[in-house]
């Protein structure tokens, strides 16, 4: 399938309890420190299924999923690459 290069993707949004996210430190044993769209800095957990697959560095858009018992900490559910996290500031869903 090809991509027609300057087109719109269809990008994967926030659920209910997920808010977007850029990573500001890497802390080590899988976790980041993050910078969170509603104004909280939280420590973040890569799980395990992304461990090895998906390489999340400093300043890349994330989408976090903050826990119900402490809100200062989440769980990392997804990671836009740079392209994506450029329409999604284009498009205002973002800072």
């Amino acid at each position: 399938m090809s991509d027609d290069g300057g087109g719109r993707k269809n990008l994967r949004m926030p659920e209910d309890d997920e808010v977007f996210a850029e990573v500001t430190d890497m802390l080590g044993a899988n976790r980041v420190q993050v910078r969170c769209a509603d104004g909280e800095e939280r420590t973040a957990r890569i799980p395990g299924r992304m461990q090895k697959r998906i390489w999340i560095r400093e300043d890349d858009i994330v989408l976090v999923e903050p826990w119900d018992w402490q809100d200062d900490k989440a769980d990392v559910t997804w990671r836009y690459e740079k392209s994506d996290a450029d329409q999604l500031r284009e498009e205002g869903h973002i800072e």
